[in-house]
């Protein structure tokens, strides 16, 4: 018997990797002969890069660069071998970077996603994966443009302070000083979500509350990012803003679609097809996913929809955990998800629930395994 486990994290519990073990010990403690294969999966937002890296075998490298406010943070990114690295924009510019109490979306920076591109760029780096997701971030991805070498300047011919808010003063794109390495590589963003740069479905409208703006600073954010758009419009004579997926990660895509030519591509979509999980599902049995909250949200480019549908192509069944189901989940079943339980096993307080994430999915694992025998007449 062949179990693919290909889930996704259980967001500040555990990463993937994590989760896609706890699955495994549960199926091995009941049927020790199965042939258990983990594929972590991830959407391009925080934990790509590990998901990635234990799904392929890639080295994991570490970097000191800028956080979201300028203070040093330590991120990580990936060397996946013959020219190709992996980065995920909330390793170093995340929101989990900046407290609570301290998130201002009109300040806070990309620049140290900039600075790993540069650390794959001095590696060798011909093709980068550009993860986006769970960003500190309003700033369109001026912060990594600058690492980059451009010069967004004011009326003044002076560079603009790092944020969102100061490029409602952009006057000029000076892109002289670009890095001449970014010619030869082949940028692919992964994301999922399709929201353009400005508006009421853009950046600053949607995710920039969570990151702290409050309701005047999401208008002045919206106004600023717009200037900024028709301003790079000038320079290169056409408007990105509009594309789908620009307004991920706080407007990052719109600069890496604008300067780095970056195809886009759906988190899950990429991430599966480096670690080759439509070849581990051929001729599996089962395939099983998860994530810490499975909805009707879930089916909007999610982790488990996206396994489910390599499975279904296969013609494999799948079933999911998650931390808890949420309104809508029974939609998961048009989606190719047979299947889906939680791992509480009662009322809980958040807290105790994701301190016992992985004790509970190697149960919960465990118990489906046993129906599993019941069903297919293996049970001793």
């Amino acid at each position: 018997m062949k179990i693919v486990i290909a889930p996704d994290s259980f967001k500040e519990s555990l990463s993937a990797p994590e989760v896609a073990a706890a699955i495994a010990r549960g199926w091995a403690s009941v049927l020790p002969d199965a042939l258990l294969v983990c594929k972590p999966m991830a959407d391009g937002g925080e934990g790509t890069v590990d998901a990635v890296l234990a799904a392929t075998g890639g080295e994991r490298r570490e970097a000191s660069v800028q956080g979201p406010l300028g203070e040093p943070v330590q991120a990580h990114w990936g060397w996946l071998g013959e020219g190709r690295a992996i980065i995920e924009m909330a390793a170093a510019s995340g929101l989990h970077l900046v407290a609570p109490a301290a998130r201002d979306a009109t300040r806070t920076s990309s620049f140290g996603t900039g600075e790993l591109i540069r650390h794959a760029l001095d590696a060798g780096a011909t093709r980068i994966i550009l993860g986006l997701g769970g960003s500190a971030t309003n700033d369109g991805g001026a912060g990594l443009l600058t690492a980059l070498g451009l010069r967004l300047l004011d009326q003044n011919g002076a560079p603009l302070p790092a944020g969102g808010a100061a490029l409602a003063r952009l006057a000029r794109v000076d892109v002289s000083g670009l890095d001449p390495r970014l010619a030869g590589v082949e940028f692919e963003v992964a994301a999922d979500v399709d929201n353009p740069l400005c508006g009421p479905r853009g950046a600053s409208h949607v995710f920039g509350p969570q990151k702290g703006a409050t309701p005047r600073q999401v208008e002045l954010l919206d106004a600023a990012l717009g200037h900024y758009a028709r301003v790079v419009a000038e320079c290169l004579g056409e408007d990105h803003s509009l594309h789908p997926g620009v307004g991920a990660a706080g407007g990052l895509g719109f600069a890496a679609r604008c300067f780095l030519g970056a195809r886009f591509r759906p988190g899950i979509e990429l991430v599966a097809e480096l670690a080759g999980l439509a070849e581990a599902v051929r001729g599996a049995d089962l395939v099983v996913t998860g994530e810490g909250r499975l909805d009707s949200q879930t089916l909007h480019g999610k982790t488990p929809v996206g396994v489910a549908r390599i499975a279904r192509a296969a013609g494999v069944p799948v079933i999911a955990l998650a931390g808890s189901l949420g309104e809508g989940y029974q939609r998961l079943r048009e989606a190719g998800i047979g299947a889906a339980f939680s791992l509480v096993p009662g009322p809980m307080e958040l807290a105790r629930a994701m301190a016992s994430a992985a004790p509970e999915l190697e149960a919960r694992s465990a118990d489906i395994a046993r129906l599993w025998t019941l069903a297919s007449g293996q049970a001793r």
